[in-house]
């Protein structure tokens, strides 16, 4: 369950929401990092953690923020379908099969 963020996380979480949609994924991560550090449990904050590390390339970073949106929500079909791709992007391709079939299942696209 995503917890809400204070009124200051908050703010930070829309500026690094919109560094990322401005193609700006290296400067969202760094404000995400301390939020997430603040708030692990937060599942909103992690994946867009995750989804700034993946655009910035930094693929075992995505890799282990992505696992732990998985262990916070295994049905989620958005994360599994991340993770197989982070592995695949890092030539993990027998890896990233299992997390594909689970995204398949859940129907995530």
């Amino acid at each position: 369950m995503t917890q809400p963020f204070s009124p200051d996380l908050h703010s930070e979480f829309l500026r690094a929401d919109l560094y990322l949609s401005m193609g700006q994924p290296i400067e969202a991560a760094r404000l995400l990092e301390p939020l997430v550090e603040a708030e692990p449990g937060n599942g909103a904050a992690l994946e867009l953690l995750a989804r700034s590390y993946f655009g910035s390339a930094q693929l075992q970073r995505a890799e282990t923020a992505l696992r732990r949106l998985v262990d916070l929500a295994p049905a989620d079909g958005w994360a599994r379908r991340a993770l197989a791709r982070t592995l695949e992007r890092q030539s993990r391709r027998d890896e990233a099969v299992a997390h594909h079939r689970v995204a398949d299942a859940l129907g995530a696209a």
